[in-house]
């Protein structure tokens, strides 16, 4: 019934300042930019900011990645500590740096948007057989 994902929408605080985070700053081409709503390609799938999000009158505990009701974006990126070091540059704030995750495949890093939505950077690394 489902195949695919046509949008990922995610409720902004200040609009401006993530259009700028992920347009300028993570290079999501822009498709459409209003007030209320906006639009950026990532292939087959919109990821969508709606504005109006209300911040949060306690400040978030524990691990941002592991908030129940919450979720994250995630990338693949064919070099994660390239790709890390370059949004460090660019001021993103980062929760994980790059990390190997034994017996998932993956080096992962973890940046935050502006409102604290965690956005995750992974590089396939090839698994060697056990001899």
């Amino acid at each position: 019934m489902f195949t695919q994902i046509d949008y990922t929408m995610v409720v902004v605080s200040d609009m401006q300042a993530s259009v700028e985070f992920y347009r300028d700053k993570l290079g999501i081409p822009l498709k459409f930019q209003s007030p209320d709503w906006t639009e950026f390609q990532t292939g087959a799938t919109t990821l969508a900011l709606h504005g109006g999000g209300v911040v949060g009158t306690t400040p978030p505990t524990g691990d941002p990645t592991k908030h129940a009701g919450s979720c994250s974006i995630g990338f693949n990126v064919n070099d994660v500590d390239k790709t890390y070091e370059e949004l460090k540059a660019k001021g993103i704030r980062f929760v994980m740096p790059p990390t190997q995750r034994e017996g998932e495949g993956i080096k992962l890093a973890v940046g935050l948007d502006p409102d604290g939505l965690p956005i995750a950077f992974a590089q396939t690394i090839p698994q060697t057989a056990a001899g």
